[in-house]
């Protein structure tokens, strides 16, 4: 009796397994990037203030929108995203003296984010547009102060944006 118990626990255990990673391997939102050397300020490097952007902003903006992705789309649905620029929250200042590795925020320094999406379901295409996504109340966003997320504004802004635009009906 244990062994047949032991025998149909394992089974299960194997059959969640290939089910995850099958599920892992299915990806719910493909990101890339159009002329990423050209965006406006997607770099969080001291010499931000030239055009360009950076690894680590494209990848933490990529797996967070993976995560969102997973959060707010229905089963079934594949979200495309191509990213056609990024402004990020703030700016540097490198004349301020002490201050060249500081990004100022300011009232008129929100993120913008143009994405070109494509949702589809199944493989057919729900909705496709051009869209702007910009926040710009993200200084008086609450939880902004105890958050240590170099990317917090934009990450916050994309969360509102997917919420909205792709989250369907509990």
């Amino acid at each position: 009796m244990r062994v047949i118990v032991s025998i149909a626990t394992l089974a299960a255990l194997t059959l969640l397994i290939c089910s995850q990673s099958l599920a892992a391997t299915t990806k719910v939102v493909d990101i890339s990037y159009k002329h990423p050397e050209s965006f406006s300020d997607a770099s969080l490097n001291a010499n931000g203030y030239e055009r360009g952007a950076d690894d680590y902003v494209m990848n933490s903006l990529s797996s967070y929108m993976e995560r969102l992705g997973a959060r707010y789309l229905k089963p079934g649905q594949q979200l495309q995203i191509e990213v056609d620029d990024i402004d990020l929250a703030g700016r540097y200042e490198p004349w301020r003296p002490n201050a060249s590795q500081v990004r100022f925020m300011r009232d008129i320094t929100w993120p913008i984010i143009n994405p070109h999406y494509v949702l589809k379901q199944d493989g057919r295409v729900l909705s496709q547009d051009d869209a702007r996504v910009m926040d710009q109340l993200y200084l008086q966003r609450p939880g902004r102060a105890g958050s240590n997320d170099r990317l917090y504004a934009e990450k916050a802004m994309l969360d509102d944006w997917f919420r909205t635009k792709f989250a369907h009906p509990q």
